[in-house]
């Protein structure tokens, strides 16, 4: 949901750093038109040889590209405002439309390329850094008992201004928020008035899960959670994108195992290897394939205990490879036997799957799909080991379940990427 509203800014320079179309346009000529005279010059325009129109033509394809896809992630997930994300999305971007040149044989001017998508690098960044300030969301939340929680979310950084009355004091902002079901006479008047103003008017349900990446579903009224069933396309074209990928990066990924499994073997006894039980679609149990890090002899198939903070079982080789998610690369081989997918719901081990289960209404709902070797739940929660942890993740899972798609998978792929490198969430 795009929770900013151009409405709320009224100076000119304001209104042209917020258009998408001046940016475009701007960008166009600073990343493909500027790039291209730099090397051949204006006169070259009606003389060009067909590598250089290919290069014009496929830098400009690929610019707009960019653009659209670095603004729809901007917009469309909760985290999705950061300068971190935009690097790979240019260079995913440029580097296919690259490497087809190469599949292909194009006759093309690469320099010319490489030039606009570091030209496009700069460009979106300088953009981002004008207009982060105004791009953040400014909510006026009316102060009801189920808008609470959503309040509290001003401690985490997020503009929100709680109206104890219905009255805006000549304040401008991106949205009006408030509980449709507990709400006044004099608070329905207030906020069809906001929407004769073209001020957005939001359901703060709607607007906690686009801030925060969780669908919290207490009773079966409160969400058709039948309906979030992914299509069966998507799963097809995702078991694909899983294959392509297990297949395309064996070459790498064979052999860092198994260097992993010969300093596991010298540091420790025991096997390098082991299984585990867990849950996954269907409710269907499987075994799941993981490199051991912790010691032998505290670790069984049937022992499910969770990993405390600087839990003590772990070896010094465990630590490394447990903060680079190096021990989930065996899973691979669960992806290629269909158990599993690269991203989605982590599977649990039975005896939490049955405890929670029993606590937490809706639960098993998250094997809907396959589990993965990561997912939105880690990416944004991290490790949980209490019920009321469980909650909060299985409401980060029915997120993930309601807007599956490959951009959220890409975007996930990419937050999996950052909590790699920061050692998020790993224990």
């Amino acid at each position: 949901m795009r929770l900013t509203s151009r409405s709320r800014f009224h100076k000119l320079y304001e209104k042209i750093l917020l258009s998408r179309f001046v940016s475009m346009v701007l960008g166009f000529i600073l990343c493909v038109s500027l790039p291209f005279y730099a090397h051949y010059g204006f006169k070259t325009y009606y003389h060009i040889d067909q590598g250089q129109f290919n290069a014009l033509i496929i830098s400009s394809i690929a610019f707009i590209l960019t653009h659209i896809w670095c603004n729809y992630l901007t917009n469309s997930y909760p985290g999705g405002r950061s300068a971190v994300l935009l690097a790979p999305q240019i260079i995913t971007v440029y580097g296919f439309c690259i490497l087809t040149t190469f599949l292909f044989q194009f006759p093309i001017s690469r320099l010319i390329l490489v030039t606009s998508g570091l030209a496009t690098l700069f460009w979106l960044h300088i953009e981002y850094i004008l207009t982060f300030r105004m791009r953040k969301p400014k909510l006026a939340v009316a102060n009801q008992a189920k808008t609470q929680e959503l309040i509290s979310l001003s401690k985490k950084g997020h503009d929100i201004r709680v109206l104890e009355t219905p009255n805006l004091n000549n304040v401008r902002y991106d949205a009006v928020v408030a509980d449709f079901k507990s709400i006044t006479p004099e608070w329905e008047r207030f906020l069809t008035k906001c929407a004769l103003n073209r001020i957005p008017v939001l359901n703060s349900e709607q607007v906690f899960e686009s801030l925060t990446g969780r669908v919290r579903i207490r009773h079966m009224t409160e969400n058709n959670i039948g309906s979030l069933l992914p299509s069966p396309f998507f799963e097809f074209i995702k078991t694909c994108l899983d294959w392509i990928f297990v297949l395309l990066t064996l070459p790498i990924t064979l052999p860092l195992v198994l260097i992993t499994a010969l300093l596991v073997k010298r540091e420790s006894p025991g096997p390098a290897f082991f299984c585990q039980n867990r849950i996954g679609r269907g409710n269907k149990p499987f075994r799941m394939y993981k490199i051991r890090s912790m010691r032998h002899d505290e670790l069984t198939d049937n022992n499910e205990v969770f990993a405390e903070e600087n839990d003590p079982r772990v070896t010094r080789i465990g630590k490394i490879i447990r903060k680079l998610r190096i021990d989930e690369l065996p899973q691979l081989l669960n992806i290629l036997k269909g158990e599993m997918s690269l991203i989605g719901p982590r599977p649990e081990q039975p005896s939490f799957v049955e405890e929670y289960d029993k606590q937490i209404p809706f639960y098993s709902y998250r094997h809907v799909v396959k589990p993965g070797i990561t997912g939105w739940a880690q990416v944004r929660y991290g490790y949980t080991s209490e019920v009321d942890e469980a909650q909060v993740k299985i409401e980060h899972d029915f997120f993930y379940i309601k807007h599956c798609s490959i951009s959220l998978d890409f975007y996930i792929s990419l937050l999996t990427i950052k909590t790699m490198l920061t050692g998020f969430g790993a224990r």
